[in-house]
């Protein structure tokens, strides 16, 4: 499954801020909202129901929220790096400044567990992670979250 399908530039807060993760998700929900049209209650009530089953911190500063929707025709990400890390009641005791929200519609099955798949590996590769942490524009961003060869080395570079 490949990344660029679920993310769009436009899903991406280069520095949220908040204060708490309840905040980070209901502002990400803001976010995943008008990418998907659908109400950003509804959004946030999800990811909160699943968030209260147990944190979705992976560890290493790095959450992926995630949950299915009624209403949802396809996979979408949202990304943000937080400005200043919270405590997202991750099993490592690190706070988070990293976040990918998944959700999937209700009928994705398989598809659905693929895509987190796909997003927790990615998020586990630490020159990514680096990169993630300190490129400032939304492009680089883009590019690494959805390994684009052509910008990824460009930017590299760069670095």
């Amino acid at each position: 499954m490949d990344l660029s399908d679920l993310i769009a530039q436009e899903a991406i807060i280069p520095a949220l801020k908040a204060n708490s993760k309840k905040q980070v998700l209901q502002i990400m929900a803001e976010k995943a909202s008008v990418i998907s049209g659908l109400p950003k209650h509804k959004i946030f009530k999800t990811v909160l129901q699943r968030e209260k089953l147990g944190t979705t911190s992976v560890g290493n500063g790095i959450a992926i929220p995630h949950g299915k929707l009624l209403g949802l025709d396809k996979i979408i990400g949202v990304f943000a790096r937080l400005e200043h890390p919270i405590d997202f009641e991750a099993l490592d005791d690190q706070p988070v400044d990293l976040v990918f929200l998944l959700l999937a519609p209700e009928s994705a099955g398989a598809d659905h567990l693929k895509a987190l798949s796909r997003v927790a590996r990615l998020l586990r590769n630490p020159e990514i992670i680096s990169k993630l942490r300190n490129v400032p524009e939304i492009q680089a961003l883009h590019s690494f979250l959805t390994q684009n060869p052509s910008l990824k080395h460009s930017i590299s570079a760069v670095l």
